[in-house]
């Protein structure tokens, strides 16, 4: 018999009753996880390892979380359908017009939700603990928008959703009813927090990101949340040492598979698929993630040399090339303004990296010019 994870709950909505899933809480019980589907445990937690070394690659780890986490913010929203791409993500970033306005906000507030959750649990005095609490301040944060002004930004919903269809009763999947919330995720809480875990932190991220896309707690925002619960509950229980892994890379290359295997959990109790392919997914990912170090290692070093013997080098192109890292796209005033320095000032540094083949951009140094530090952007977009 197949493992029963959840009960159904008939409840109204609107003129029609339906069966809502209410998750048992975590672990998997009657039977236990099997063991076997975590065999690659050991080497998903060492790929992770080998990936928080690599920060010492470069000389900022800053450059590198700099890359990562807008990796995750533009995958995991491409996902949700946002069309945002790199670019308009830059381009907004260095106070340049962007076209697709809204889709670009989706992607700036997932990274203001995510520094804000890693603020709160990096706070010595006074910051959140990975709690429903945290999560709702992070999702006020994500749906800081017109399109999410009507979704209840920050609050529990109250009232039923659904996944698929046009309506409860066509729908994939119907979550608990709105009166069940508060208690599963203080279940699921409860099991973040507990002091004696029987199974490893990986395997446990995995269930929680699981039962948390089935609790579906909010009107709208819940994968994203769940995706960015991903990444905090890794660098809080020490698994990364720094946000450098872009799981949702692998979640979106696997999109179909990763929504049928959730889906799985509920209907056949099947947690141990869901298990065996989050691992595989972390392994991929740190794996992919770590040639990406290589290749913006090697390119910021072979680039700084070139920056270093130009004959008509001065210190503020120098200044200015150690910023491309985490602005590699920008106009000469805003450039001016990060240097500190002039407009003339500013345009000579730039002229200096055009000169070496680093920067792109037309030489006529208007101030809405836009520069690109083109070989890096290019990595990024890959």
């Amino acid at each position: 018999m197949p493992r029963i994870t959840g009960t159904y709950l008939t409840t109204a909505t609107g003129s029609e009753a339906v069966k809502a899933f209410v998750p048992k809480p975590l672990p998997p019980t009657a039977p236990a996880l099997d063991p076997a589907c975590y065999a690659g445990n050991a080497a998903a937690e060492q790929a992770l390892g080998r990936l928080s070394a690599m920060s010492g690659l470069v000389a900022s780890a800053e450059w590198l979380i700099y890359s990562a986490i807008r990796k995750e913010a533009l995958l995991t929203s491409q996902m949700e359908g946002t069309q945002a791409t790199l670019t308009d993500l830059l381009d907004e970033e260095s106070g340049m017009d962007v076209a697709s306005t809204t889709d670009v906000s989706d992607v700036t507030n997932y990274l203001k939700a995510f520094e804000y959750a890693r603020g709160q649990l990096n706070a010595e005095q006074g910051g959140l603990p990975i709690s429903t609490r945290l999560l709702c301040g992070a999702h006020s944060i994500l749906l800081n928008s017109v399109r999410g002004e009507q979704k209840q930004p920050g609050e529990i919903r109250r009232s039923q959703n659904w996944i698929g269809g046009t309506r409860p009763g066509n729908a994939l999947y119907v979550p608990p009813p709105h009166t069940e919330v508060d208690r599963l995720l203080g279940d699921m809480e409860h099991y973040i927090h507990d002091h004696a875990p029987a199974l490893p932190p990986l395997v446990r991220v995995a269930l929680i990101h699981a039962q948390f896309e089935t609790i579906h707690p909010f009107l709208d925002g819940n994968g994203r949340i769940g995706r960015l619960l991903i990444a905090v509950l890794l660098e809080d229980w020490n698994l990364l040492s720094e946000p450098l892994l872009y799981v949702s890379g692998q979640l979106k290359t696997h999109q179909a598979e990763y929504y049928r295997l959730l889906s799985a959990i509920r209907t056949e109790g099947d947690w141990e698929s869901w298990v065996h392919f989050f691992l595989d997914c972390t392994t991929e990912a740190a794996e992919n993630a770590q040639r990406s170090i290589i290749e913006i290692a090697s390119l910021i070093a072979a680039d700084r040399k070139k920056v270093m013997a130009a004959k008509n080098g001065t210190v503020q192109a120098i200044r200015l090339f150690e910023m491309l890292p985490t602005m590699p796209r920008f106009t000469t005033t805003f450039a001016a303004e990060k240097l500190g320095v002039s407009f003339p000032t500013a345009s000579t540094a730039i002229k200096v990296l055009q000169s070496v083949d680093v920067l792109t951009g037309s030489a006529e140094q208007k101030r809405s010019q836009q520069f690109n530090y083109r070989g890096y952007i290019e990595l990024l977009q890959r």
